[in-house]
């Protein structure tokens, strides 16, 4: 299947590892340039080189601080600047501290807000006039599981990503007649270094190894097993391609089938 995404241009957020270096690579493979940034000059300049090795594609990175609005603005706008143009964004960032609900005070808060949630809005305000001028402009939200079935220890992501979803849905309401498609992705258990640092704080708070909550987590995976970057990955990339055009304000788990919710 042609996913059509050849010569386009996608801009996926926090693409210096994990989930978001995954979908930057997959799109790769299909032909489309790409921007990636991190705060981090040396991670997303190495992240840049291995994808460029992996596929000889396109990959322009970017450094910015997603957690403020000129670090969003900056990320766009050099994205245009380079490409002169701009067909996907993929909105995504690293996830806020774990820790019980009772345990975190207003700044932290604050700071969760801002790396999840202001971020996608203000990436996507300013992605909004050139994603208009695409006959393929697409967003995708990378929130999380935890948005539709809140995990234990995680409240702060549980209550930012669950408010992108909502932003995305009133966006493809009140947008979709301008031809964008805006879409939310939810990874389950991903074996990233994200999930690799859950486990490792989760084992801690139940005096258990690891292994062992990693086994109580997949035993209630009715695939058993966590997912891979890339299995995740080529989701993003279809809802990306020019064959998802009738796909908009979907929240769409990618989790083994972990929630079993009807709605």
């Amino acid at each position: 299947m042609d996913l059509q995404l050849h010569g386009r241009v996608a801009a996926v957020a926090a693409a210096s590892k994990g989930l978001g270096k995954a979908v930057a690579l997959a799109m790769l493979q299909e032909g489309a340039r790409v921007a990636i940034c991190s705060r981090d000059p040396a991670r997303i300049q190495a992240a840049a080189e291995d994808l460029r090795a992996a596929t000889n594609g396109e990959v322009f990175p970017i450094v910015a601080d997603l957690t403020t609005v000129e670090g969003c603005q900056h990320f766009i706008r050099s994205t245009v600047d380079h490409y002169d143009k701009l067909d996907i964004l993929v909105t995504n960032a690293g996830g806020p501290p774990s820790g019980p609900a009772d345990s975190f005070d207003d700044s932290a808060w604050q700071a969760a807000l801002a790396l999840n949630l202001l971020s996608t809005v203000r990436m996507v305000s300013e992605a909004l006039p050139y994603l208009k001028g695409s006959d393929q402009g697409r967003v995708i939200a990378i929130t999380s599981i935890s948005a539709k079935q809140p995990l234990n220890n995680l409240v702060l992501s549980n209550a930012t990503r669950a408010g992108v979803i909502g932003y995305i849905k009133t966006l493809a309401n009140e947008l979709g007649h301008t031809g964008i498609t805006f879409n939310a992705v939810l990874p389950g258990w991903t074996r990233t270094a994200r999930v690799d640092e859950l486990l490792q704080n989760l084992a801690k708070a139940r005096g258990l190894t690891p292994e062992q909550v990693e086994a109580g987590i997949t035993a209630a995976i009715p695939a058993r097993r966590m997912g891979r970057p890339d299995e995740f990955a080529a989701v993003v990339t279809f809802l990306a391609s020019g064959r998802a055009s009738y796909l908009n304000g979907v929240a769409l788990q990618i989790d083994g089938g972990l929630s079993q919710s009807l709605l």
